[in-house]
Formats: structure tokens, sequence, C-alpha cells
């Protein structure tokens, strides 16, 4: 989105930007393999990716990209196909990513934490005839079900014993149709880039959401969208030597996540930065990365930090490279950042994406997380966001008062794979419909409340679950919690409290709880019911998942029915 300051009045939200930076950004019209091309030229010889072998430089990284686009290509891949990447954080990721887009076609990220039945949506969904995975056995055992039931008619598999020795025993090639060794498959094919062309509004990813009302929906990611996020998070990170050149991220986040691969992979790539690449969070390999790389820069969802502020290595370990801690996926607890922050002595800045904005949206500007408790910041570059009547969503409403949140901006997808229907109702008028509820404040700041979704209407008024959830938080025993609406034969609704508590911290009662929250929340905001837990349900990619909840909790009453 391109503009000038003197054609426009200018938002609230523009004066609180870093130095330097500007909202009216141009975010470009490149495709990601422009890009990715451009950024193999200009940092040929500077490390890209830290993994388990030797670390590969951008040059190296090129070379077998192309030469995986090369192999798609003369295998009949091109524009309108889908390539299926069933994969963990493995180097296998990015070859075959970017590879598939520079061969002209897309890619469909499938979890690797996937049920068999979310699998089989997905492909089917995406149109997917060829499936991209590594030698993990639970990942083989998956793929060959796949295989076997027709939903997928082949295999590309790739040795992740290719990069050095693996920690557990990988899965031999199976001897059968329809299963192809990657080495093979891409053995002569040509390291250069390929003469295939794709236009910029192209579907680049089809981003399957979380799937928290039934199957996922498949976000068009173009290469416009993609690209445009990227330049976005750069453009706001311009000053932030963490982010630059010489800066190293740590990446534990899954690259088929969209927070990962638009934040980490793809942002430092356009960069030059090193990439510290981990097929799964260990805090002690954290910590010992971060010591060894010199990590100025870890994006993390708030599960990650409540684990790294509660290891002692935050109290023994030098983080001090360290510069910039980024939390998103999901919510940050304002008590969680306050504990990270008074053990690190960094802040933890939040923000807020959606798969459907390629993970741009908001970024907190440094300083104003303390000043401006539980915000998830300001839009970013290019970024416009409004907050609406969710009965009335072509109505913006003024500053303070709570409603949907709507974005627009180069970075927003066009709608959903095969569902018109869904696309419809979530733009409106021009804007992004994100499902999210929130306020914006007089300056342009944007605080969540909640999703639609979890709304619990309690005896007529609207109760938010975060906001009880930030105010359990505050408990100095819990350690997570979650919090859903359960029905109440005076209330209608009320809320449930599921909690999960520190180490050696003793279980206290509902009554306790109340009166912790007494001076925290309205009295149709309290708990009437609680729970307490060893461990709470998480999504595929680590949120907390109330959804698993509420089903747990229907599953009670219509057993208890059924007595």
């Amino acid at each position: 989105m391109t503009d000038t300051a003197g054609a426009r009045p200018p938002h609230p939200w523009e004066a609180h930007y870093p130095e330097g930076v500007r909202w009216d950004v141009s975010l470009t019209d490149e495709t990601v393999p422009d890009a990715f091309a451009a950024a193999v030229a200009r940092y040929a010889d500077k490390v890209a990716i830290s993994y388990r072998g030797p670390d590969l430089t951008y040059e190296a990284l090129g070379r077998r990209v192309w030469q995986a686009a090369n192999a798609l290509a003369a295998d009949g891949f091109g524009r309108g196909d889908t390539l299926a990447l069933y994969l963990p954080n493995t180097l296998w990721h990015p070859f075959f990513f970017y590879g598939a887009l520079a061969a002209g076609g897309r890619v469909a990220h499938l979890s690797a934490l996937d049920p068999y039945r979310v699998l089989a949506h997905k492909v089917t969904d995406s149109g997917s005839k060829t499936l991209v995975t590594i030698n993990l056995p639970e990942l083989v055992k998956m793929a060959l079900h796949l295989l076997d039931e027709g939903v997928i008619e082949r295999v590309i598999l790739c040795d992740e014993g290719a990069f050095g020795p693996f920690s557990v025993p990988l899965a031999p090639l199976p001897e059968r149709a329809g299963v192809i060794d990657a080495g093979a498959f891409l053995s002569g094919a040509p390291e250069t880039r390929p003469d295939r062309s794709s236009d910029p509004d192209d579907v680049a990813l089809l981003q399957y959401t979380g799937g928290t009302t039934g199957l996922p929906k498949g976000a068009m990611l173009s290469h416009r969208n993609l690209v445009g996020a990227v330049r976005s998070y750069n453009a706001w990170t311009a000053q932030d030597p963490a982010l630059a050149e010489e800066g190293a991220t740590l990446c534990v986040l899954p690259l088929f996540h969209i927070y990962a691969l638009a934040v980490v992979l793809m942002r430092t790539t356009e960069t030059g930065g090193r990439i510290v690449l981990r097929m799964r969070f260990d805090p002690d390999q954290a910590f010992d990365d971060i010591e060894t790389h010199k990590i100025t820069y870890f994006p993390a969802v708030p599960t990650i930090w409540i684990a790294m502020a509660a290891h002692p290595g935050m109290e023994t370990r030098d983080i001090s490279s360290l510069t910039n801690a980024g939390s998103g996926g999901a919510p940050l607890p304002v008590e969680v950042g306050r504990r990270f922050e008074s053990k690190a002595g960094l802040p933890l800045l939040g923000g807020w994406g959606m798969t459907e904005t390629c993970g741009a949206g908001t970024s907190v500007p440094e300083g104003a997380q303390s000043a401006r408790p539980g915000t998830i910041g300001v839009p970013l570059p290019g970024m416009e966001m409004r907050v609406v009547d969710h009965g009335e969503p072509t109505r913006a409403l003024p500053p303070g008062e709570v409603g949907e949140i709507a974005i627009r901006g180069v970075p927003v997808t066009a709608g959903y794979w095969n569902r018109h229907d869904a696309t419809a109702a979530s733009h409106v008028d021009g804007w992004f419909l994100t499902g999210d509820m929130g306020r914006m404040d007089e300056d342009g700041f944007f605080y969540l409340v909640d999703r639609k979704s979890d709304l619990i209407i309690s005896s007529g008024f609207n109760v938010y679950p975060q906001m009880i959830e930030q105010a359990v938080y505050e408990h100095p025993d819990v350690a997570e919690c979650s919090v859903i609406g359960v029905p109440d034969g005076y209330r209608g609704e009320s809320a449930k409290a599921f909690v999960t508590l520190k180490a050696g911290a003793a279980p206290f009662s509902l009554e306790a709880l109340q009166a912790f929250l007494e001076e925290r929340l309205g009295r149709h905001e309290m708990p009437r019911a609680l729970e307490f837990r060893d461990a709470l349900p998480r999504t595929p990619v680590g949120k907390l998942s109330r959804k698993e909840l509420r089903d747990e909790e229907a599953a009670k009453r219509e057993a208890a029915a059924a007595e």
C-alpha cells in the first residue's frame, strides 16, 4: 500500500512509530522466487542457516532450492499445481518450499502434529497429488497411510540423515510403488534458477487455519501477500540491529506455521541474517544456542516464554547477545511478560497477526508494553485497522469501544480456498473481519479482548475469557490458565477456570481464587468453577486450546445426561 502524508490525514498510531519508520511504504509487486533470488545474489557468501551439519550459505541454499525447482518442473509440476509439505523444522522445508514456488506452483502446509482426518482433509481440499516428508518413523507411517487410502498419489521421502547424525533411528526407504527417494528425485537436476514465471497475485501458499471450529480452511496467500508481509515487518524493524544482516535468529517455531514462515524464514532471508534452526523447542538447547551462536532475536509463543522464565538457565546463562525477544501466535499474558522481564532485564515485545494476514498485523513499540499493559501494539507499516460493530460490520466504532477488529493491507488474503461462503462472510466493504474482539485507544494502540467464538454471555453481559485469564495469571501459584464458558442454570453461562500450578504449589479452593480476583474482575466475570490439571490441552502449534476444553465439558454433560 502506497500513500503520501500530504494526501491523507495521519493515522493516530504513526506518532508512536520507531524513529525513521514510516507508515506509507511501498510493499512491492515481486514474487517470492524473485525476492529469494535477489537475497541469494546479495548475500551469497554469508551463512543463511545453521542446522545440524555444516552451515549453509545463501549461495548453497540457492543451489538446493533451484535443484528442487528443476526436479519438480521436470516431473510436470507447475502453475496450478499444489505440493503438500508434511515437514517439521528441517532444511528440506526451505528447499521444497521455495523450490515449489520457483517451479511455478504453490505449497500446502501440513502440520506434523495433525491427526489423519485433518491431514486427509487438507490434502484433498488443496488438490495435492504429491507429498514431501522426511524419514522420521511416525511421519513415514502417516504418509504411507495417506498413500494406502488413495488420499495422495506419491510421497517424496527425504533423508534427514543427510545433515548428520540424528537423535532417533530413522526409517528405511519403503520399497513400494508411490514412494520416491528424494535423493534420486533431485539427482542430476540443474542447480540454476528454472525459467518459470509466476504472477504476484498467483496463490503461492494454502495455509490452513487452526480449525478451532470444524475442519480447517485454507487461506489463499499470494506472492504479493507474502512478500508484502515481509516488507512490512522489515520496514518496522529497519533500525533494529538484532534483525539486521549481522543478526542471528533462533527458530524453534514450526516452519509450517505462518509465524515462523514469514517472521523467521522469509524475513531473515530478505535481510541476509542467519537462522539457527531447531526441529523442536528444548529449553536447555535454547540457552545453549543463545550463548554459542550469539542469538540476537528469539521469536516464540507464550508457552515457550513461560518455560524459559521458569528455567534455572535464566539466572545462570549468558543471554546478553539477545536484544529482541518477541512473543506472538497467541496473546501474551501480562504477568508472563513481567516475569520474563524481571529475570532477563529484557522486555517481551508482543504483537498480533493471523494466518490470513501472513502473520502481519501489529507490533508493540519499545517501551509501550509497560506503559500500556496488555496492548498488542500499533498496525505495521502499510496496514490499516479499525474496530467495527460485530453486528453491523460496516460501522466503525470510536476509540475505547469493544467490537470486532477489521484489517486491510497488501498482506491480507483475498479469501479461502474452495470456501466462497467463508470468504464472503469475512470480507466486508474492503476490510477483513478477523473474528477477534478488541478495542483501540485514542493513540491508535490496539487491545485484544477475545475471539468472537470464545465469548461468554453471562446474565446478559459479554464476558471475555482472556480478561479473566490475565487476572488469574497474577496469582502467585498459577503456571497456566484457560477459561471457557459452561452452562449455568441461573446465568445462562458462567466462566470455568482450568489451572496448572507452579512446582511445589498447593491447590486452592474456588472461594480462595474468587477472593484473589475480587479487586481484579467484575462480579459477572468471576469464575464459578475451578479445575486443576497436570497439563492443559494445546493446538498442534502449541497454543492453549479452549476448544478442546469445551469439547471435553460437552462430552461430560452428554455422558451425565445418558445415565
